[in-house]
């Protein structure tokens, strides 16, 4: 291992005595004998044909439809840039809190429509039907020109302090 250019050299040993060390090493290292290697060759490699060539066994998760399906659409998803984690953990959580909660509330809704008498149901859009000319009035009271509504007022205060004075 020589040290290049751009390389830290470690404190206090020169370059020559850097390069020598190397190049010993990597002497040592071509006279080693082969005879010291553990692991034997595999007889399949010789090719002797009596003998079954062993086969890669399948990982079943990975065989699997879904699997496969998910690992596609993560790499589609790292390729145009969108993470897995892009939002906080803090955010998912909220968000699916939320998300429950709407969920309860159209429930708890549906079950009360459910539960309401023709009476109550009657009522209910009586109110409704009150609400929106309520609304309605006061849009029309909106639209209204500025001196008209200054009238009003003058007719309200009139009346207010006439019927103080006959207190």
């Amino acid at each position: 291992m020589s040290w290049g250019a751009g390389q830290h050299l470690p404190p206090g040993l020169p370059r020559a005595t850097l390069r020598k060390s190397a190049s010993m090493y990597t002497e040592i290292q071509r006279e080693r004998p082969d005879g010291g290697n553990i692991l034997t060759h595999p007889d399949y490699i010789d090719g002797n044909p009596d003998l079954i060539k062993p086969k890669k066994l399948l990982n079943p998760v990975k065989a699997s439809k879904s699997h496969q399906e998910l690992h596609r659409e993560l790499l589609m998803n790292h390729k145009r840039g969108l993470g897995v984690d892009s939002k906080p953990e803090l955010q998912r959580v909220l968000e699916h809190r939320r998300r429950d909660l709407l969920i309860k509330q159209k429930k708890e809704e549906e079950e009360a429509k459910k539960l309401q008498s023709p009476f109550e149901k009657e009522l209910l859009k009586r109110h409704q039907r009150l609400d929106q000319l309520e609304k309605e009035q006061e849009k029309q009271e909106d639209h209204a020109p500025e001196f008209i509504k200054v009238k009003e007022n003058l007719r309200r205060t009139s009346t207010v302090t006439g019927d103080e004075k006959a207190a």
